[in-house]
């Protein structure tokens, strides 16, 4: 081909190639080796030049083939053959050389990994095509940039589609050290649920990273979690019972029983969403206070333990309607305080404390030690943002929620269970409605000392949980040469006895003096519905359903509104759209009958320790 000059006048605009460039300086490119040149502008074209244009038409489909793509890709709808009808001026030869000349400029190209690397890529590498399909020279640092180039964006793209094969919506599983899976465990999930080795053999000593088995674990995880909420859900749906079993919930949820139950009765009555409290920081509180509860490694006051009078509390206020009487707030206030009243609890009493000199007994004075500390602890932990559930309420709603959260775990004070049940004694007999505050300390303390009327089954297991700690304790003061406390000796105590005592001289009255005062409050509001305060009551009692989203005012309606009503924890419908229906007066009483078995079942072995006794003083005689 003999040698010839084109010149690109700046008004160029390469379309057929895919890449439009406009306002292209004025250059001149040498497109073969010929020694003669000619000018473009100022000669006819010569009989090669011919020759050029009929390779150019015998070339014509396979450029077009080359070119198509391009043309699409960039939305140009001309193509190579309506470049070549409009003359010979715009041949594919002068576009080509004019899409060339762009290759020598790379400073300017976006990276490799991003999505406009693709087209341009694309673009280059059919320009070099084309350039080879017509024997058209491109310098050979050209070449070899342009294609590093294409081949970076070509492994960029290749690495992207890998890591959203493998790592899709990987979460929290990403972060997971590959230690904490198995060899075997690892090799097997990568060979059956990935692609990863289903085709490549690898070197014995090699190990599929995590991130190449996170969706299989993931998924496995998933099966795994829905099977357990089904299972916790079954459980669940005795959470309105006074027989409630946590030792069953917590074996379900592998020893996480209060961080459930808490964020299950926060859900109920939609609370996180109605006081906008952020999830994750309710979350994170709840496995603060889980941690807070395992410091120690309580036999008795434990997260079990926490978990249990959180139910225990709400049973008692759903069973009687006492959750007419309470606002959102009010009833935040009473879960959070079920949850942190022994937080941080060291398994001895403030006794203890008090007589070995502890820093907790120094800093809070000998009163309340272990109670006020509990309370100081939770607080202290609210004021880190991670665990700030109170981040949104306004001052006279947190200092409202402060005094109500102290007020009832102060109450669970055992020196102050006396003066608490004369005090309630006199309100009773006083016309006056009862403070709140006093109301929900007694309910939270009777639900702190409730386990002597539950099933002989629960009521047993937390009695043995709780001489075990005691006797824990006795071990201690042994040690530090103090006087052993009361219970505390394990070769002297008499279980049965305490037992016996224990439920008739400090359980019974304290359920006595709360019945007696829930049945007050309810006549107290005994109203139409339409005209009393509600919180957020659940419309259904299906445990795994949590209310939609609704906001204070229209909540507070719907509430005022329900057509499920609650009688004696149970619903009942309304027999007419428009007759009130009268609220129930008498609380139901389960604890009764349970108290009164656990009883005479301890009556039946305190005879069989003395029994013993007497058997064990013979044989010591003879």
């Amino acid at each position: 081909m003999p040698g010839r000059k084109i010149r690109l006048t700046s008004g160029s605009s390469l379309i057929i190639i895919g890449t439009s460039l406009t306002n292209v300086p004025s250059k001149t490119i040498k497109v073969s080796t010929a020694s003669k040149t000619k000018s473009h502008h100022h000669a006819s074209r010569s009989a090669k030049a011919s020759t050029a244009t009929t390779v150019i038409h015998n070339d014509r489909e396979n450029l077009s083939t080359i070119f198509s793509n391009k043309s699409k890709s960039s939305g140009d709808r001309r193509g190579i053959d309506d470049n070549h009808e409009r003359g010979p001026t715009n041949s594919p030869f002068d576009l080509i050389e004019h899409s060339i000349s762009g290759l020598g400029v790379l400073s300017s190209l976006p990276k490799p990994d991003s999505f406009d690397a693709l087209q341009i890529g694309s673009d280059r590498l059919r320009t070099i095509i084309a350039a080879l399909h017509c024997n058209i020279i491109v310098r050979k640092e050209d070449l070899v940039r342009n294609l590093d180039y294409a081949a970076n964006v070509l492994e960029a793209v290749h690495q992207d589609e890998a890591r959203r094969l493998m790592e899709e919506d990987d979460g929290a599983l990403s972060e997971i050290e590959p230690d904490s899976v198995p060899n075997e465990v690892r090799d097997w999930l990568a060979m059956t649920f990935t692609r990863s080795m289903s085709t490549i053999k690898r070197r014995p000593s090699d190990k599929p990273k995590f991130k190449s088995v996170a969706q299989a674990i993931r998924a496995g995880i998933m099966v795994d979690r829905y099977l357990r909420r089904l299972s916790i859900d079954i459980k669940f749906k005795t959470i309105n019972e006074w027989t409630f079993d946590v030792f069953s919930v917590n074996e379900f949820t592998n020893g996480q029983c209060l961080r459930y139950v808490g964020f299950e009765l926060m859900q109920r009555y939609n609370l996180p969403n109605k006081l906008h409290i952020s999830i994750n920081a309710l979350q994170n509180f709840l496995e603060q206070m889980e941690s807070g509860y395992s410091k120690h490694r309580n036999p008795y006051h434990n997260l079990i333990h926490a978990a249990d009078v959180l139910q225990t509390t709400y049973q008692i206020i759903y069973n009687s309607g006492l959750m007419n009487w309470l606002n959102d707030h009010e009833l935040f206030a009473m879960f959070i305080a079920a949850i942190i009243h022994d937080f941080e609890h060291t398994g001895t009493s403030n006794n203890f404390h008090i007589q070995s000199r502890s820093d907790t007994a120094l800093i809070y004075n000998d009163r309340a030690v272990l109670e006020n500390h509990h309370v100081s602890a939770a607080f202290r932990l609210m004021r880190i943002d991670d665990y700030n559930i109170l981040s949104e309420f306004s001052s006279d709603e947190f200092k409202n929620f402060r005094h109500l959260v102290i007020e009832m775990v102060l109450a669970t004070d055992m020196s102050s269970h006396f003066t608490q049940l004369k005090t309630m004694k006199s309100l009773l007999s006083m016309p006056e409605n009862i403070e709140k505050s006093k109301a929900l300390a007694l309910i939270l303390h009777s639900a702190d000392i409730s386990h002597p009327g539950k099933p002989w089954t629960m009521h047993h297991a937390w009695t043995e949980l709780l001489m075990e700690e005691y006797f824990k304790q006795g071990e201690k003061e042994k040690e530090l040469g103090l006087p052993c406390s009361p219970l505390c000796d394990r070769d002297n105590t008499l279980v049965a006895e305490s037992q016996i005592g224990f439920i008739q001289y400090i359980v019974e009255p304290s359920f006595v003096v709360m019945g007696d005062m829930l049945e007050k409050i309810l006549k107290s509001f005994a109203a139409p519905d339409s005209e009393l305060p509600s919180p957020s009551i659940p419309p259904k009692s299906a445990v795994s359903c949590s209310s939609p989203s609704l906001s204070p005012k229209s909540s507070n309606a719907s509430n005022r509104h329900r057509d499920d009503q609650l009688e004696n924890g149970r619903e009942r419908k309304p027999s007419s759209m428009t007759t009130p229906i009268p609220r129930p007066t008498t609380v139901r009483r389960p604890w009764i009958e349970y108290l009164k078995e656990n009883r005479e079942r301890w009556i039946r072995e305190a005879d069989e320790e003395k029994r013993r006794r007497e058997l064990k003083a013979i044989e010591e005689e003879s």
